[in-house]
């Protein structure tokens, strides 16, 4: 294989812009070019956004995050991978390279893929890459801000590692409702295994659940493995993002306030916290100001709902520290459910702040708008064929042979059926399907989460961010939309809904493509818990949706098929 170079560039002009200038310029055409040089040099100059360049290589590796020797998921050697530093609408390159013994993609959370569904790196949309393979991500952080975090899709390679941190700040002329902090920092923090990956995956394949989970991560270290230096007076961001499979995890600082900021791309109201839950799949970003007497003081992040608590600890330095501060590490909730969702209700958007473009976030005033359809999705966990699944309205998820926005695109017969998945739950037996929904481009959607069980369940939306309007116990009903937040409810993309409750959204369908709603619990979400929702535009226009990339991986049924001419 040949040598990969782990690299980054930033370069303010596209590679059309000089491509387009060499082409022209030939003798027979030098006057047209002249012309055409002349057109072009406004649109290269002031159009295009910066292209980032990264190069990425994916190679199995040895890990002892907790102290045992387990086989690890490494991106240019790191585990965790690579963090990707970006501004809004920056262009983003990733050429990655597979160096696995089996398939691979990696996918975005959170990162909508504006008439791009085909960057979504999900099986739903792409062909894997095949070891000893590449295939380059080409993206647009298309008006977003804020933190987010990248994994492998996958199989259960989420389990072994392979993600890193998002970070999309803002444009030099966008206003932020805050001061710029002293630093920035990225924490990924999640339940863990010890078990490898192939383990864990083939435990789900004989029909069993997962055992309960053998520690806890900050940034893919355990008990006090990592150290945050602050100096005193200064105010820092945290962006802390529950990348685990499995559990809720909350978050404090020993003697220090979390003021909270951004959730998902969302500035918020600014509330500040002594602890904070944060669930499976989501992202955050606090300031902490380091106004205590300079000493070391403790970041616990510990299980939530759990009758067994996992927790772990890194340390909050003053750079003049005087040593330890005395005192326990502080203690946070366990089990309280009506405490977590108190505090979910008190996460408000900024309505006055800027979002990714100058206008205010609340300037769009979705409280207004009617929705077109109510989609009810409950979840369950059936045993089908004597195997345990997990299921969305009875139906527990099967991968097809091909993808399904490549069998789409093909138009071949056969790989799935639109409305394979009913609007409502039908509270019957579970049973094994390719699951896709059918929607139109435009519609306003409500899509209400019922939880029936008792675990609390964590809900992901590719493609979008949507406004979660409302949550609270027992069964939700129509009289439910009374205590909606029609003014300033939060919009993101990955939402909580706790044991015997629900939680309700509103939702533009406004991005072409097909799109995974999924579990963030990752057994449940390997066992069927999600399905495809598919947004679809009569029009067949590249104004609505990106042409397929001329560098797709085509395989099942579409193998031998060409993508578009260069």
């Amino acid at each position: 294989m040949p040598r990969i170079h782990s690299w980054t560039r930033i370069s303010p002009l596209p590679p059309p812009c000089s491509f387009f200038i060499i082409f022209r310029m030939g003798k027979s055409s030098l006057l047209v070019s002249f012309f055409s040089l002349l057109l072009l040099l406004p649109s290269c100059v002031l159009g295009e956004n910066p292209y980032r360049f990264y190069t990425w290589n994916v190679t199995y590796g040895y890990i002892w995050p907790l102290g045992v020797e387990q086989q690890g998921i490494l991106i240019n050697g790191q585990f965790p991978g690579p963090p990707i530093d970006a501004v809004t609408n920056d262009n983003i390159i990733i050429n990655v390279f597979n160096s696995l013994p089996e398939p691979f993609l990696i996918s975005w959370n959170g990162i909508q893929q504006r008439r791009n569904s085909w960057q979504d790196g999900v099986y739903g949309t792409n062909c894997p890459i095949p070891p000893g393979g590449n295939f380059t991500y080409v993206m647009q952080l298309k008006d977003q801000i804020g933190s987010y975090f990248y994994f492998p899709s996958l199989g259960f390679h989420k389990a072994a590692g392979g993600f890193g941190g998002i970070r999309i700040l803002s444009r030099p002329m966008i206003p932020v409702p805050f001061p710029p902090p002293a630093d920035d920092y990225t924490l990924l923090v999640g339940d863990w295994f010890k078990a490898n990956h192939t383990d864990l995956r083939y435990i789900l394949d004989s029909g069993k659940d997962l055992p309960f989970p053998d520690g806890v991560l900050i940034n893919g270290r355990g008990q006090y493995g990592n150290t945050f230096t602050v100096d005193q007076g200064k105010t820092y961001r945290f962006r802390i993002s529950n990348v685990g499979l499995a559990t809720s995890l909350n978050i404090r600082i020993q003697g220090h306030t979390l003021l909270l900021v951004e959730v998902e791309g969302s500035h918020t109201l600014q509330n500040a916290y002594s602890s904070f839950d944060l669930h499976l799949g989501q992202s955050c970003s606090f300031l902490v100001t380091a106004d205590q007497p300079p000493m070391d003081y403790n970041i616990v992040v510990s299980t939530r709902f759990t009758s067994t608590v996992l927790s772990t600890t890194a340390v909050f330095r003053y750079s003049n520290s005087g040593g330890r501060s005395s005192g326990p590490a502080p203690g946070g909730p366990t089990i309280q459910i009506d405490w977590s969702l108190n505090q979910a209700r008190s996460i408000r958007w900024n309505l006055t702040a800027s979002g990714p473009r100058p206008n205010p976030q609340g300037s769009y005033h979705y409280g207004l708008v009617n929705t077109t359809r109510t989609i009810r999705l409950a979840n369950s966990a059936p045993v089908i064929n004597g195997k345990q699944r997990y299921a969305v309205n009875s139906v527990s998820f099967i991968p097809a042979d091909t993808p399904l926005k490549v069998a789409d695109f093909y138009k071949i017969q056969g790989v799935f059926n639109l409305g394979s998945i009913p609007d409502n739950p039908t509270y019957g037996s579970g049973y094994l399907q390719t699951s896709v929904m059918a929607s139109n481009m435009r519609d306003y959607v409500e899509i209400i989460f019922e939880n029936g069980e008792d675990t609390v369940q964590s809900w992901h939306i590719d493609g979008y961010s949507f406004w979660v309007v409302g949550m609270d116990g027992g069964q939700w009903t129509a009289a439910s939309r009374d205590g909606y937040n029609l003014r300033d409810a939060v919009a993101r993309c990955t939402v909580q809904v706790y044991p015997k409750s629900w939680s309700a959204i509103y939702m533009p369908l406004d991005n072409v493509g097909l799109w995974n709603i999924r579990s963030e619990n990752w057994a449940r979400q390997y066992l069927g818990q999600q399905f495809y929702l598919r947004v679809y535009s009569p029009a067949n226009s590249w104004r609505d949706e990106n042409p397929i990339p001329r560098n797709a991986l085509l395989c099942g049924r579409a193998s031998g098929r060409r993508t578009r001419p260069l």
